[in-house]
């Protein structure tokens, strides 16, 4: 077989070459197409559902949370395992799938099942879908420069308008927020007070609800015009709070200033983001998509930054915390110096060792379609280019290179035994 093989390559040499230019742009192709990442994705096929419930302990979330979404979870096709855990105020759960299975056909029939699984939960607790990405992608994170801006301003700059931006560009499945404060109305009630008014805390809780709201009337005709009649209830400061009645007290309108103070305060955190020791600071992590190409994400996430950098408040900049990319680029520099190094090596090898330019061509021409054809296999199987994979085709350039030098000096050994020949019996004639 391979004796036909060789005859059949030497007789049809315009073939070989043809079919070696193919395979060589198809590499190319491939490596243009083909996922580029610093580390590989060893992460589980999963699929985590997230459930909020603030204010309740772990043995209630496990037991009216977690427990019916886990046992209803159970009888979706294709899942390996579930598992589920519980903490204060929320739930996360699990699921598994076996790795053949398309995330998003997972994430498809996982969202059928919440939709049967729901009824069982408390009301008001909607369980939700995290980010579909996976262990490795969180790719980007950055921080905003502020120096004199407050933690709660930097924190609504970045919530409401950078997280916004950065989560259009392609490729980008969320943005996380981290550091700072999130902004909130703060009721300090007088429990004394509270009880002199008669007035609950449920009471309370209930006015603040039903009168930030705007609310809508009928059409008002007046002078053959038509007006749409409206009540603009929403709060916008902390007077509009203190003014909000919550009953009546001897036929006397009990506000929310009479029983307490307003006071603009930030939310419960659970900790903090510290640059190098030297303050607190805001900013966001930028998780990427699955399966997308985290060199081309990262990329569009940069240019994105730049256009949304022209509208911050002025002295307001990006700072950089994490560049994947940074590995990304050396990794790649690596496999390209590492393929020239073995290009030069090995050509001046054959030239020192049998000074036949032809022979060290063969060689050269071998390595970048050997290189190719690594790619295109990466490719078909989905398999990312990552520090793994290109340290493997780094590798496997030098047994290559070895091998071709082998058969070379062979074929080049044997030729020349084969023209002696031939010339010994030309001179006996």
């Amino acid at each position: 077989m391979v004796e036909k093989l060789i005859s059949f390559s030497l007789k049809n040499r315009f073939v070989v070459l043809l079919v070696s230019a193919c395979l060589f742009s198809w590499g190319v192709y491939s490596v243009q197409q083909n996922p580029i990442d610093a580390i590989p994705d060893l992460s589980e096929n999963q699929v985590i559902v997230f459930t909020e419930w603030m204010g309740r302990s772990p043995q209630v979330i496990e037991a009216q949370v977690t427990y019916p979404l886990v046992s209803n979870l159970q009888g979706i096709p294709k899942v390996k395992n579930i598992r589920g855990a519980s903490m204060f105020g929320m739930s996360f759960v699990y699921i598994v799938f076996e790795d053949n299975v398309d995330i998003y056909w997972a994430r498809t029939r996982v969202l059928e099942r919440l939709n049967y699984a729901q009824r069982l939960l408390p009301q008001n607790v909607v369980p939700t879908l995290g980010p579909d990405g996976t262990g490795v992608g969180h790719v980007f994170w950055y921080h905003l420069d502020a120096n004199g801006m407050d933690l709660g301003e930097q924190r609504a700059l970045q919530d409401w308008y950078v997280k916004f931006a950065l989560q259009t560009v392609p490729g980008v499945a969320e943005v996380a927020s981290f550091g700072g404060f999130e902004k909130q109305y703060q009721l300090v009630l007088d429990p004394l007070k509270m009880q002199y008014y008669k007035v609950s805390m449920m009471e309370v809780m209930n006015a603040v609800k039903a009168n930030n709201n705007d609310v809508g009337g009928r059409k008002f005709e007046m002078s053959d015009m038509s007006y749409i009649i409206r009540g603009l209830g929403y709060i916008k400061n902390i007077k509009d709070v203190e003014e909000i009645a919550i009953k009546n007290y001897n036929s006397i309108p009990v506000r929310v200033k009479d029983i307490g103070s307003i006071q603009m305060g930030g939310d419960l955190r659970l900790g903090i983001f510290d640059e190098d020791g030297k303050g607190e600071v805001v900013g966001g992590i930028v998780v990427m998509r699955y399966g997308e190409n985290a060199d081309k994400v990262i990329n569009a996430v940069k240019a994105k930054m730049k256009e949304v950098e022209k509208g911050l408040p002025e002295g307001v900049t990006f700072k950089t915390s994490y560049d994947r990319s940074e590995l990304i680029e050396k990794a790649i520099e690596s496999v390209k110096g590492t393929l020239i190094e073995e290009m030069i090596a090995v050509s001046i090898v054959i030239l020192l060792f049998l000074f036949h330019w032809r022979s060290a061509l063969i060689i050269l021409i071998q390595l970048p379609i050997s290189v190719s054809v690594g790619f295109i296999l990466l490719q078909t199987f989905g398999i990312s280019s990552n520090i793994m994979s290109l340290t493997g085709i780094a590798l496997a350039i030098g047994v290559v290179v070895d091998d071709g030098i082998v058969m070379v000096e062979n074929a080049y050994r044997t030729i020349s035994e084969r023209q002696e020949e031939m010339d010994n019996n030309q001179h006996l004639t």
